[in-house]
Order: structure tokens, then C-alpha cells, then sequence
């Protein structure tokens, strides 16, 4: 008797953490996906590790979500449909930039503001990014680097010191 009750604690308190956890995460969420934000669309020529939920940043915060993200099979370019927070405007000549986290993985939208004072994206829900910078494949830039290191980037055609004339 003594070991089902003591069972049935540990099982209520696990349950209770967990409670406690989906509590904590429903709170962190941006009010960005809800009727106090506006919608922009960004169109990348890659948008690898973004989906739906994704962060979009304005120096480094969080103000919005991403909401879609679907390919025009006009232009085969990545459209990447946005949340942003009504009282974030954003001058017209804003970038749009797909920026990873770290190396592992973890890529968010950034949005480099512009300097145009007199003109934002429209709130209205028609809003698109002019500029935008998709992402950077790592992988083939480190390979690169490495061809680059170890001499595996030069395809002759160059003088040797032992060519070059005294």
C-alpha cells in the first residue's frame, strides 16, 4: 500500500511540472500571432529552416512569427508570409534577411531596418519586402575555405618562385 502511494505522488507531481511547463511556453508567445499585428510577405531566392513559428527580429527581438511559408510557381522563390506587431513600423526600404542561429541549426527572419523616414510598409496586410537576402549554404562556404586553405582553389596559370625570372 505504502508503494502506490508513494507512486501515485511522483505521477501527480510529474503531471504537475508538466502543467507547470505548458503554462510557461503558452506565456512566452509573441501577441504577434493575434489581431494586434499586421502581415508582410518576403520573397527569398532560399529559405532553408523556416516554417511556420519561426521568429522574426528587429535588432535582435522578437516581433513577430512567421505564418507560411510556400514557393511562387511563377518565380520558384521562396514566400515567406509574416506576423509583425502593429507598433513596429517598418520604413519601406527594409531587408528582409534569413539568419541562423548558431551553426547547428536555428534560423530566424531578421529584418534590417532602412532609413527611409518618410515612407513604411503598408500595415494593411499587403506589405512586401523589396529587399531581401535569402540564406547561405555553410556547408559549401566552409568546403570552400578548406579548397581555398589548402591550395585546392588555384587551377595554375600563376608563376612559381622557381618559374619567376632573376
Amino acid at each position: 500500500m505504502r508503494e502506490s502511494l508513494f507512486e501515485t505522488l511522483v505521477g501527480f507531481a510529474v503531471v504537475l511540472v508538466a502543467g507547470f511547463f505548458l503554462v510557461f511556453s503558452l506565456s512566452q508567445q509573441s501577441g504577434a500571432a493575434t489581431g494586434d499585428s499586421y502581415a508582410l510577405l518576403a520573397k527569398f531566392g532560399r529559405a532553408d529552416g523556416v516554417g511556420p513559428g519561426t521568429d522574426v527580429r528587429v535588432a535582435g527581438v522578437k516581433v513577430g512569427t512567421v505564418t507560411s511559408v510556400n514557393v511562387d510557381p511563377k518565380t520558384l522563390r521562396a514566400e515567406v508570409k509574416m506576423n509583425v506587431r502593429k507598433d513596429i513600423l517598418l520604413p519601406a526600404d527594409s531587408t528582409a534577411q534569413i539568419q541562423s542561429d548558431s551553426l547547428l541549426g536555428g534560423s530566424y527572419v531578421f529584418v534590417l531596418v532602412g532609413g527611409d523616414p518618410d515612407m513604411n510598409l503598408p500595415t494593411d496586410g499587403t506589405g512586401v519586402f523589396d529587399y531581401t537576402r535569402g540564406t547561405v549554404d555553410i556547408m559549401s562556404l566552409l568546403l570552400e575555405a578548406v579548397g581555398n586553405a589548402s591550395g585546392g582553389g588555384d587551377q595554375g596559370g600563376g608563376t612559381t618562385a622557381e618559374e619567376a625570372p632573376l
